[in-house]
């Protein structure tokens, strides 16, 4: 019935896709007073709240059987059905997942059903596809995410219903330690690891051949220093606007009469 390609990539993704303190810090802030949060597409657990109660929601037994020992609870299923009554979370969080929604407006009305705060973790295209790996080498990244629901979207969807919606920056961390596909622009030779690729769903769902040769170029153009000749400023910040937003929407509580 729905998509789930982290049955066939997830694995070794807990190993590869840490939390980062900085981008856990938004997300903690963003959450705002809720006591109860519910992480839809929660994976191995990145980003849970240890202060807060939380459910999780994960459609892939691999990635249910890399949450670590003492994770929040979790069940199996999917965004567009969650198997929760109406309000039943103060929030609901959703991070780098949407995209792999079969139906985003139906997943985001689920939340907006099950929590009157949603946190959603998402990207910009626009500013994405100028980063140097998708804009040099693997363009295919772009073409691939054409077809995928657009921050505009996402805050239209969640706008819905008299929702107050912002959307913040998220600048990646030079060493982030959560390695998704925007990760390691200051680190280019760790996309030469097959078993960094694998734990990006962008890189690991693309045709391997494509990304091989992609890789190849890469490879010898920090060989031969071509990539510092072009990159090498990227060496002398801490952080870098790589398209990731944070958007936040809250919706008005209704009054008991």
């Amino acid at each position: 019935m729905y998509a789930n390609p982290y049955q066939e990539i997830g694995e070794g993704y807990a190993r590869h896709r840490r939390p980062d303190s900085r981008i856990a810090d938004r997300i903690e802030q963003a959450l705002g007073p809720a006591t109860t949060v519910l992480n839809v597409g929660a994976g191995a657990g990145s980003y849970e709240p240890r202060t807060r109660r939380v459910t999780a929601v994960e459609p892939s037994t691999v990635m249910l059987r890399q949450r670590p020992p003492g994770s929040a609870p979790a069940v199996q299923g999917y965004a567009e059905c969650l198997p929760f009554a109406d309000k039943s979370f103060d929030a609901a969080m959703a991070i780098l997942t949407v995209h792999h929604w079969t139906d985003a407006a139906a997943g985001l009305a689920e939340l907006g059903r099950v929590a009157d705060r949603q946190v959603v973790l998402t990207w910009e295209p626009a500013v994405t596809n100028r980063f140097w790996l998708i804009a040099e080498y693997l363009p295919q990244i772009a073409e691939a995410d054409a077809g995928l629901v657009s921050l505009g979207t996402v805050r239209a969807l969640l706008e819905r219903d008299g929702a107050t919606v912002t959307v913040e920056q998220v600048p990646i961390p030079h060493d982030c330690t959560d390695g998704f596909l925007g990760a390691y622009w200051q680190r280019p030779h760790r996309y030469l690891d097959p078993r960094v690729r694998a734990a990006i769903s962008a890189l690991a769902n693309l045709d391997q051949e494509v990304v091989e040769r992609a890789m190849g170029r890469l490879d010898a153009d920090l060989a031969t220093g071509r990539w510092h000749e072009e990159h090498g400023s990227l060496l002398d910040v801490g952080t870098l606007d790589i398209g990731y937003r944070l958007v936040v929407a809250e919706r008005p509580r209704a009054v008991s009469r």
